[in-house]
């Protein structure tokens, strides 16, 4: 599994001066919640995006789910149980770190073998902390406003292209959605 390197996936930070949206810092250098928008120069060619300043937390990886705190900038793996407002770390941003996190635009996810989904598929959280699966098998845990734009493992091993708009967690699963 490896995030796509810098030639693939660079996101440049275009309205807000010093923002270095591929790398994290062990120096805060923001407000925590700060967002700006960035544009896509690497071969894959995602485009325009949003991002939150935020601080990490032990074992994040570049492309996990995390489920933050708008007010306190703070950030936890994402896992079934998760609920809130989600982001995509940009950079292995762990525990006293700093570092952004995709809220809106594609992103390369983390995801897990058990995917069954293909293009427009649902994004799913798992019981492994930051890692999601596409369409899994029984449709459960769904992150709203998140939908995978690539088959599992497209563009690379281990990782989904996802197209995110402000997701969040809020417990709906199939069966929820189903009797609702």
């Amino acid at each position: 599994m490896a995030f796509p390197t810098a030639a693939q996936l660079t996101f440049v930070a275009v309205d807000l001066i010093g923002a270095n949206i591929m790398n994290t810092g062990t120096t805060k250098q923001f407000a925590l919640g700060t967002i700006c928008k960035g544009v896509d120069t690497g071969s894959l060619g995602y485009g325009q995006a949003q991002f939150i300043y935020l601080k990490g937390v032990a074992s994040t990886a570049a492309g996990d789910l995390v489920v933050y705190d708008p007010v306190a900038g703070t950030t936890t793996r994402s896992v079934i149980a998760s609920r809130g407002q989600v982001a995509v770390a940009m950079s292995a941003n762990v525990a006293s770190q700093y570092g952004w996190y995709m809220v809106q635009g594609q992103a390369p996810v983390s995801t897990t073998a058990a995917g069954t989904g293909a293009a427009n598929a649902s994004l799913e959280l798992t019981a492994t902390p930051g890692q999601c699966t596409v369409g899994g098998a029984n449709h459960a845990y769904y992150v709203l406003n998140a939908v995978c734009k690539a088959a599992q493992d497209t563009p690379s091993s281990g990782f989904t292209q996802v197209s995110l708009s402000y997701p969040f967690m809020n417990g709906f699963t199939a069966t929820a959605l189903a009797t609702a």
